[in-house]
């Protein structure tokens, strides 16, 4: 694997002291915990031949949002299956709090929310029939019917949705119930899928907004996305990826002062199409 800087993973201390940028919440102050999501030397190769990824190691601690971009094949979503036991490693490993997810798949999955980019949730239900379904099946089985509607308000969703079937709801509506059955399931960890793909910019705000609390109350969180301007906006850590492999890796700190997107635009074009992309 080739880091743009080896140096990178040595500077997540000095986090704290970073002014925020936007209005979203920024994250507290440093103290190096254990991370709760880990993938070590981490590869997938597919019966076909295709090496979907090659010995990625990154790391994602409480309190922190670790954001991957990549375009389409650079392993993001095969990193996410990995985590979450779809698929099993070729080699490497993907750690959930410490739990190996090929070896101990179902104690792992207790540990971790999931945000898919195209939730699939019931049409013909409420938002509250919804997340009362999906949380009892999470195992809460004692959340009332004010508790949930509670979650669906810190998500954004108006009270006069709360009983309204999803089939008439847009994309940002369903993906605030997604993530309220995320929160409800109060797990220390949560991957997203794209999470803001599709949404209209107020939405996409709020979204981050929200995000931006969830890292304050020591969730560790891993998102793919195509997003830039809000990867670099909320995210600690940034990390570029392609054809399976981490290129390179910034703090939010080295952000501040760094153009991501001519940064994104180096590392994922060939030499000669950089050079165009630079005259």
């Amino acid at each position: 694997m080739q880091l743009d800087n080896a140096s990178d993973r040595d500077n997540a201390s000095e986090l704290g002291s970073v002014p925020d940028l936007g209005s979203v919440p920024g994250p507290g102050p440093a103290t190096n915990p254990e991370p709760l999501l880990q993938t070590i030397e981490l590869t997938k190769r597919y019966e076909d031949g295709v090496l979907a990824l090659d010995r990625l190691s990154l790391e994602v601690a409480p309190g922190q949002i670790y954001a991957m971009l990549g375009g389409n094949g650079a392993g993001k979503t095969t990193t996410l299956n990995l985590f979450l036991g779809f698929i099993e490693p070729t080699s490497g490993e993907a750690l959930i709090d410490g739990i190996a997810t090929h070896v101990d798949p179902l104690r792992a999955k207790e540990r971790i929310a999931y945000v898919s980019e195209n939730v699939a949730l019931y049409p013909q239900f409420t938002a509250l029939q919804n997340l009362d379904f999906f949380v009892r099946l999470g195992g809460r089985k004692s959340l009332d019917r004010e508790q949930l509607s509670t979650a669906l308000d810190r998500v954004g969703l108006q009270r006069e949705a709360h009983n309204k079937r999803l089939k008439g709801f847009s994309k940002g509506m369903r993906q605030k119930c997604a993530l309220a059955i995320a929160i409800l399931k109060d797990a220390p960890a949560i991957l997203l899928d794209e999470p803001t793909s599709g949404l209209d910019p107020k939405a996409g705000m709020e979204f981050t907004h929200l995000l931006g609390e969830l890292r304050d109350e020591g969730k560790a969180i891993l998102m793919s996305t195509h997003d830039i301007f809000r990867a670099k906006q909320i995210a600690n850590r940034v990390g570029i990826m392609d054809r399976g492999r981490l290129v390179a890796e910034r703090e939010r700190h080295e952000l501040a002062g760094e153009d991501l997107e001519a940064l994104y635009v180096r590392y994922m074009a060939g030499p000669s199409e950089e050079v165009a992309c630079l005259a």
